[in-house]
């Protein structure tokens, strides 16, 4: 859930009992009481006041990677100079986990000594280089901080005598709103061209000449040492924009259906927008992964502004509009709930363009879009006046601190199952094979060179298919977010949102009463699969496979429901901090962002894919958390597929020796919470010259079929000698 901008108006008090005066401002002793709007507190030296404080996520609405705010604590002084900045509070995954918080500090510390007012950055502007790995969080500090300057600046007259006054120099300058008219072209159905023509849809193109030249003024001297490769004319990036909560516009681009569709989910204060791109640059990103944030594209309204997240977005494959371009990308975005912004008046989409220097570091540079809403599709009116600002420090607004955005209720989840269609079919089908697998295993696994190679190709599907192309790894996450939602409220919708990850769910909760944990584990997971088909690879080259002791192995198996329990309690906390530990899984890393990732995390993949090299799936047998989650309720297990004999463990331990996964307990009974439903051992019980059971079976039965056919040539012999008597004593007879 967000908190709105109004929830989140009254934090510069408390931050002001944390952080003594000189701290964020030199030479000052005290602060004034936390007053006006926007809400600053004067810093004084004695009665000389020196200038302003005050946190940047009370004054604009920025959130960052994490999608919740970054406050920053800025001191202002009377001549507008920065005289202090300080990151009091975030939570930010990035910063928590990979980058030094030093590193953070160095990087704000270069806004000191600033004056905005007087020596103003261009847009997108910061003082210092970017960090690479934490590009998010430090332009949303970098925007944050300059718009909130510029607001306090303006309302407080800051560089002029008038800052030195009573609070009520704050200024508010209202004006007469535009919004949206329904009714303009009610009946009318555009094409794209006339779309274009009336400036509905609005363009950015850069070609790879101009983003060189970007670079080479705003990028820095390495930057401009590393161009864009092409020729200068060739299309680096062709971005349409398009406002489509006016109802002709959206009929226009959406179709009746999906207007309908998308009228039915937005919510008064919501707006949407049809965003297009085209070229070699994606303005998606590759930091668009499940649960998170489009860092590419930023909406700056005024002193707000906001990123979109995977919640706000839908992939559309084409739009309706006669002539409408089919560009690879093809995306409906909605504003997130709590977030201020007026599609009618003028906005700004920010592009920001990186470019890789090197393994570690990266260069970045942005280029605007400015949207103005064309005069025919609005209407003027007159806004409410604003509340009075509540100027005692003491007063707690109750219902502003208590105000929460709802989970959105909508029917996008249809939309994306719709659009997604393909892909469920694909993903049904390999469902629907793989009951069969199970439901005939007996007949399968009579034919074992046939079965293997199913197997492998089953495989590979898994790996690339569920993985690489469609990003359905299920993660212990869900887990963490499913138990959440029982204790703060179930929402259907929410799950629905991933259809994909949704069926694969679902059919792992129902396959878990009938195969345990192997259904997933051994044929759906891709980074497990993974793991299988590197060890096939490793067999074949003659790496040597490593065989622990079974006591040595049972010890370890028991390590990743350490692991679970420990991030499952730690989720009761902080679903947050539990998403963040949960790195322990290397599925982000080498399946959703195909190891293109900080070294660190790329290092610790290969890390575990190199030891499954050695010993088989070594991740799923002793750090899988998810593992662990799914042999849980395992134990509900009502059918037992895998057949034995009574010789199996006692004297025999075939099986037991071939298990990849080591799931055979010495005694002979398979260990349901450990057994991936690989079938080898299945196999190997219908291999006639493998099972020792059915070699002495079988031998048995040809003892027996040998005496048999040995008494049956007897008694044919017999009977042929007598035959031959009797036809003896006939002669004699005769003569």
């Amino acid at each position: 859930m967000l908190f709105s901008h109004l929830a989140l108006a009254e934090r510069l008090p408390t931050f002001l009992k944390q952080i003594p005066p000189a701290d964020i401002f030199p030479e000052a002793n005290r602060y004034g009481p936390a007053e006006g709007n926007p809400m600053v507190a004067r810093v004084y030296k004695d009665q000389e006041q020196l200038g302003f404080v005050f946190i940047t996520t009370d004054i604009v609405n920025t959130r960052g990677y994490s999608s919740k705010p970054i406050d920053m604590m800025v001191a202002l002084a009377n001549d507008g100079t920065i005289k202090g900045a300080k990151l009091v509070e975030h939570h930010e995954p990035i910063v928590l986990i990979g980058i030094p918080i030093a590193k953070v500090d160095a990087f704000i510390n270069h806004y000191i000594g600033l004056n905005f007012i007087k020596n103003p950055l261009k847009t997108g502007e910061a003082p210092a280089d970017i960090i690479s790995g934490a590009t998010v969080t430090l332009m949303v500090i970098n925007d944050s901080m300059q718009r909130a300057i510029r607001r306090v600046a303006q309302a407080y007259k800051v560089g002029t005598n008038a800052a030195v006054s009573d609070t009520s120099s704050a200024t508010t300058i209202e004006q007469v709103e535009r919004v949206i008219d329904e009714d303009a072209h009610k009946d009318k159905l555009m094409t794209w061209d006339e779309l274009v023509a009336a400036k509905v849809v609005q363009e950015l193109y850069l070609s790879v000449g101009e983003v060189n030249k970007l670079f080479e003024e705003f990028g820095g001297i390495e930057a401009a040492q590393h161009p864009e490769k092409g020729s200068v004319d060739d299309t680096f990036i062709r971005l349409y924009v398009a406002i489509v909560n006016q109802p002709a516009i959206g009929r226009s681009l959406l179709g009746d259906l999906g207007w309908e569709n998308l009228k039915s989910r937005l919510k008064p204060e919501q707006s949407a927008m049809v965003i297009l791109g085209d070229g070699r640059y994606s303005f998606k990103g590759s930091g668009y992964v499940r649960g998170g944030i489009f860092d590419r594209i930023e909406i700056i309204q005024n002193d707000d502004s906001f990123r979109f997240i995977d919640l706000n977005h839908n992939r559309l494959p084409s739009l309706v509009a006669k002539g409408a371009p089919r560009y690879k990308e093809i995306s409906l975005f909605t504003t997130p709930e709590g977030i201020k912004f007026n599609p009618a008046e003028p906005w700004v989409l920010q592009l920001m363009i990186q470019r890789v220097l090197n393994v570690q570091d990266k260069a970045f540079v942005t280029k605007d879009l400015h949207y103005q809403f064309p005069d025919q599709f609005i209407k003027t009116v007159t806004p409410p006046a604003a509340p009075v600002a509540n100027t005692n420090t003491n007063a707690v607004n109750t219902e502003a601190s208590t105000q929460l955005v709802e989970e959105p209720k909508s029917e996008l989840w249809k939309n994306i199952w719709m659009a997604k269609k393909g892909q469920i079919i694909v993903i049904s089908i390999a469902l629907v094979l793989l009951i069969g697998v199970f439901f005939f295993q007996n007949t399968l696994v009579s034919y074992p060179t046939f079965y293997k190679r199913f197997r492998t190709v089953f495989l590979l599907f898994s790996v690339v298919y569920i993985g690489w192309y469609a990003q359905a790894q299920l993660s212990v996450v869900n887990v963490f977010t499913f138990s959440d939602s029982l204790r703060t409220g179930f929402n259907w919708e929410y799950f629905l949102m991933d259809p994909l990850v949704f069926i694969l769910w679902s059919a792992t909760a129902v396959s878990i009463l009938f195969w345990n944990r192997g259904a997933f584990c051994g044929w759906l997971c891709p980074f497990g699969s993974l793991q299988e088909l590197l060890n096939q690879l490793a067999r074949k080259v003659g790496i040597k496979q490593i065989t622990l002791p079974y006591g040595v192995h049972t010890r370890l198996a028991a390590l990743k429901y350490v692991i679970f329990m420990g991030l499952f309690g730690v989720s009761f906390y902080s679903l947050g901090l539990a998403e963040k530990l949960a790195e322990v899984e290397p599925f982000k890393t080498a399946i959703i962002l195909k190891f293109i990732r900080e070294w660190w995390f790329v290092l610790f993949a290969v890390a575990l894919l190199v030891a499954g090299l050695f010993i088989e799936r070594f991740y799923c047998r002793y750090m899988c958390p998810l593992g662990a989650a799914l042999a849980i309720p395992a134990k509900l297990r009502v059918f037992d597929w895998l057949r034995r004999y009574k010789m199996c463990g006692d004297p025999c331990q075939r099986c037991a020796n071939e298990c990849p996964v080591q799931a055979i307990h010495p005694t002979g009974e398979i260990d349901a919470n450990e057994c991936i439903q690989c079938l080898n051992c299945q196999m190997l019980y219908h291999h006639n010259t493998k099972c020792p059971h059915l070699l002495q079976k079988n031998k048995i039965k040809n003892k027996m079929a040998n005496a048999k056919a040995e008494l049956e040539a007897k008694k044919q012999l017999e009977e042929k000698q007598l035959v031959f008597i009797r036809k003896e004593n006939l002669k004699i007879d005769a003569n």
